[in-house]
């Protein structure tokens, strides 16, 4: 199986990365994407009150397309949510075809080397790069070729915003019918989610 993984807070997951994740699909035919919400992210404040929440609007979120799954996988070993011991993970769970490949933003690549168990991880994923600034210098990762890092970065314009801006405008009851799937607002709605 080619698997690519999603890994995320998701709170709330949107529209963008759906878009991501469509496109990844389209550039390079994986025959999954796999939709990892966090349990307990290592370098976010989370509040525990939403987990069950972001997994429900992920679930909601994705449902419309036979080639995203979600999984619990950070949810039953609950604790820290480190990437390295879910990707060992699904190494046991599934016959993959070559590495995992992981989407992730810049900003989260940009602190890479401090993930736990950096090393080791890298020897297990490629690193799909989303850049969100056209003026980015893809040049600024080059020294990780040299430390054996797998990555391409990729470009794409999509109607961008961040989970905190979203958060915000969802508050303050400002319209986000473009920014995320029809079923995740009305989940949003019911719950009162994200009352300032």
């Amino acid at each position: 199986m080619k698997l690519c993984v999603f890994q995320g807070t998701f709170n709330p997951i949107h529209n963008a990365h759906l878009r991501v994740a469509e496109y990844v699909l389209e550039r390079y035919d994986f025959d999954r994407i796999l939709f990892i919400p966090a349990y307990n992210p290592p370098h976010k404040n989370a509040e525990p009150k939403m987990r069950k929440h972001r997994f429900k609007m992920v679930e909601l979120a994705i449902r419309n397309n036979p080639r995203f799954e979600i999984s619990d996988i950070e949810y039953q070993r609950k604790g820290k949510s480190y990437t390295y011991d879910t990707i060992c993970e699904l190494y046991k769970n599934y016959k993959i075809d070559g590495k995992v490949n992981f989407i992730i933003g810049t900003d989260a690549f940009d602190k890479i080397e401090t993930w736990y168990k950096f090393n080791e991880l890298k020897k297990l994923v490629k690193f799909i790069v989303f850049i969100r600034d056209e003026k980015f210098d893809k040049t600024r990762y080059n020294y990780l070729k040299d430390i054996d890092v797998d990555f391409e970065c990729q470009t794409l314009e999509y109607l961008d915003i961040s989970s905190t801006e979203l958060r915000k405008r969802i508050a303050e009851h400002k319209n986000i019918d473009l920014l995320i799937p029809q079923e995740e607002k009305e989940y949003i709605i019911k719950n009162e989610l994200y009352k300032i």
